[in-house]
């Protein structure tokens, strides 16, 4: 697995610390990027928490994801949460170090009492005494929140710094990409009241039996029942014990709500949101808990095309930092077609500069504090295509194509729909569900390469 490593400097540790008549939580910032450009340690928000015990759990359970292997569990993750501010809510980030489970903490407007949310995106620092003490916070006295660096010590912060070093693996990175068009292809299939969701969210077992397939749920009545096979308004479940990070909050839930895509007969992944009083915590699991997000293969497509490529620099210079971000707004500003918006926008978010958010079926802006760029130079399966490509392997013939690769030559189909189908093992076994093979995604780059030398032909 090719890892980078990613530094994080801190002016100082996390903590939490008594502060008058309540306590204060500062959150300290690694450098991140906001409207003004990048900062060292940007400051996003000053104020008081609504819930504060809520706040600390749903803040605890996004750093238990980042701090978890839900496979292969002898490997520790490594990656400090991300932060984001939207103007009116912060978002707090992070992926599983096995790369199958991605969480998110959405404070919203109504869990935040104090100045107005800065814009931007940052690693925050959660160290275990942090951990600790958000642990054994209790009861609802005031809790201040500061995320960045106290301004009277902004002038101050060139002296000594908490650094830390972690690998950074790229499918991690791809993860966060593949994860969010993962998402924008749920819609929401079931919705439990507080009560039943404690119920439900209890009754799932705490171990995964080896050798069992994924499970599925479906919505009976004010629950969810198990199911052995996927049915009309199912959801697959893969990996039930990857959801234990909601036990944090289930105590204060309000309502369950359960996302996923229209079942197609394979595994699938699926969202699960936690209703909290000003907040929502959302866990997103990939199929398999062996099967991480970064080989899902939702994003190739975007990749792979040289118009993607140009509509995203246009679109990025629109964006400003929107917790929602309107397609059809942002087609007329651009002047492109609400199609390849949102194909400017996949590509966008394989840099990590846009996340999808399930509650309000909207895209939202983000700047991930690292070289997410990496995640598609070294795509194995974009990389392979374009090997492909300059080893001259690619020969086109109507809407049927062979592609040579090694010793064996594929045939790759293309429907009526524009769909690609190929006569390799990967297509047999997974029918497009992770994405086109390189062979497909081969003929795809050079299918468009010859419709642009077509046209740039006919104009001279």
């Amino acid at each position: 697995m090719t890892r980078s490593v990613q530094a994080l400097a801190y002016a100082r540790p996390s903590a939490l610390e008594p502060a008058g008549s309540g306590r204060l939580l500062g959150l300290e910032t690694s450098g991140g990027l906001t409207p003004s450009g990048a900062e060292a340690r940007p400051r996003f928000f000053s104020g008081f928490l609504t819930s504060p015990q809520i706040a600390a759990r749903g803040l605890l359970a996004v750093a238990d994801v980042a701090a978890a292997r839900y496979h292969q569990r002898m490997r520790p993750g490594s990656l400090d949460p991300v932060v984001t501010g939207n103007g009116d809510r912060l978002r707090f980030e992070s992926f599983s170090g096995c790369g199958g489970v991605y969480a998110r903490l959405d404070v919203l407007s109504a869990g935040l009492d104090g100045a107005r949310t800065g814009h931007g995106t940052t690693n925050v620092d959660v160290n275990n005494p942090l951990r600790e003490a958000l642990s054994r916070l209790t009861g609802d006295d005031p809790l201040h929140l500061r995320v960045g660096p106290e301004e009277l010590a902004v002038t101050t912060l060139d002296g000594p710094v908490v650094e830390k070093k972690v690998p950074l693996p790229e499918r991690w990175l791809r993860g966060f990409a593949e994860a969010q068009v993962s998402s924008a292809g749920f819609d929401l299939r079931a919705e439990l009241p507080g009560p039943e969701a404690v119920r439900f969210l209890r009754s799932l077992p705490r171990t995964r039996a080896r050798g069992l397939g994924p499970m599925w749920v479906v919505p009976s009545g004010r629950t969810l029942r198990p199911t052995t096979r996927p049915v009309a308004g199912s959801v697959c479940l893969a990996g039930p014990d990857r959801l234990v990070a909601l036990e944090r909050v289930l105590r204060h839930a309000s309502a369950l709500r359960v996302y996923g895509p229209v079942p197609d007969g394979g595994p699938a992944p699926s969202a699960w949101e936690v209703e909290l009083p000003g907040m929502r915590l959302t866990l997103t699991l990939s199929p398999d808990p062996a099967r991480g997000f970064s080989g899902e293969g939702g994003v190739l497509e975007a990749l792979a095309t040289g118009e993607a490529a140009q509509d995203a620099e246009l679109v990025s210079v629109l964006l400003a930092w929107e917790p929602r971000i309107d397609l059809g707004d942002l087609a007329a500003r651009s002047g492109l077609s609400v199609a390849r918006v949102r194909a400017a926008l996949t590509r966008l978010g394989t840099a990590g500069r846009v996340g999808y958010d399930v509650a309000e079926a909207a895209y939202f802006h983000r700047e991930l504090p690292y070289d997410a760029d990496r995640a598609e130079r070294h795509n194995p399966r974009l990389v392979a295509a374009r090997a492909l490509l300059a080893e001259g392997a690619v020969a086109l013939d109507g809407t049927l194509a062979s592609v040579r690769s090694g010793e064996r030559r594929y045939q790759v189909r293309e429907s009526a729909d524009g769909r690609l189908s190929c006569t390799c093992v990967w297509w047999a076994e997974y029918r497009g569900r992770r994405g086109p093979c390189k062979h497909a995604l081969a003929v795809r780059i050079a299918r468009r390469g010859a419709t642009v030398e077509t046209v740039a032909g006919g104009a001279r």
